[in-house]
């Protein structure tokens, strides 16, 4: 019986606690982004440098990815049609021709400079040659990582810090009526949204271009399989 009537009262205490903050919002009100980053407080400042570090990052590796072509298509059926008619050099000069504008290429292009040396030497020319060149396309996605991790942890902070000082207005106020407490709370709150949004961008981002990296990965290990298993099933035919 005493639980329920103090259900009650608790539910009774924030619906007049709701109407009265619905009553005090203007009808026409809007902030501006300004606006907001000076209400957020302190926490905006760093969350300021994640932001423009998140989207810097995207930039660059936009560029980077789109202006190296990763298609292995044509690779593979020209590479496998020049061993197929026991050109391989031939099959060392088309590569070596777009190794500069497609990364595959200068991938298999080391693979058949080593072909005399056995199989065993050309899968690790490969392996070695594909490694330096995937690591060169990750370069930046720990950062992508680290910046949405950090951003929204760094907006949960000044969302404490700014929930600390309402509290204690509320505490030194005399009289304590839902708009001061409404406020205090929307203050708050405003740098755990700007966290959040940057750490949606940066891993976001960071899922685009693993699944493109991941991808141009899977293509390299299946072309550089078929040239090493075309070179194989040739000599033995020879």
């Amino acid at each position: 019986m005493l639980t329920t009537d103090i259900m009650d009262a608790t539910k009774d205490m924030v619906m007049d606690v709701t109407k009265d903050i619905v009553a005090n919002i203007p009808p026409d009100t809007s902030i501006t982004l300004l606006e907001f980053f000076k209400l957020g407080g302190w926490a905006m400042w760093p969350l300021l440098i994640f932001s423009i570090a998140t989207i810097s990052l995207i930039i660059e590796r936009v560029i980077f990815i789109f202006s190296h072509n990763l298609s292995m298509k044509i690779i593979h059926k020209k590479v496998l049609a020049y061993i197929k008619n026991n050109d391989f050099d031939g099959a060392r000069e088309y590569c070596k021709n777009f190794h500069k504008k497609t990364v595959g290429a200068s991938i298999i292009l080391e693979g058949l400079r080593m072909a005399e040396l056995g199989e065993h030497r050309m899968e690790k020319a490969i392996e070695a040659e594909a490694a330096e060149r995937i690591n060169h396309l990750e370069s930046g996605f720990n950062f992508l990582i680290a910046l949405g991790s950090i951003a929204p942890i760094t907006g949960f902070l000044g969302t404490v810090s700014g929930m600390i000082s309402a509290f204690k207005s509320i505490a030194n106020a005399a009289d304590v009526n839902a708009q001061l407490v409404a406020g205090g709370i929307f203050e708050a709150l405003i740098t755990t949204a700007f966290g959040l949004s940057i750490a949606i961008v940066a891993i976001t981002g960071y899922n685009i271009f693993s699944h493109f990296v991941d991808k141009f990965t899977a293509d390299v290990e299946q072309v550089g399989s078929d040239v090493i298993t075309s070179i194989l099933v040739r000599d033995k035919k020879i």
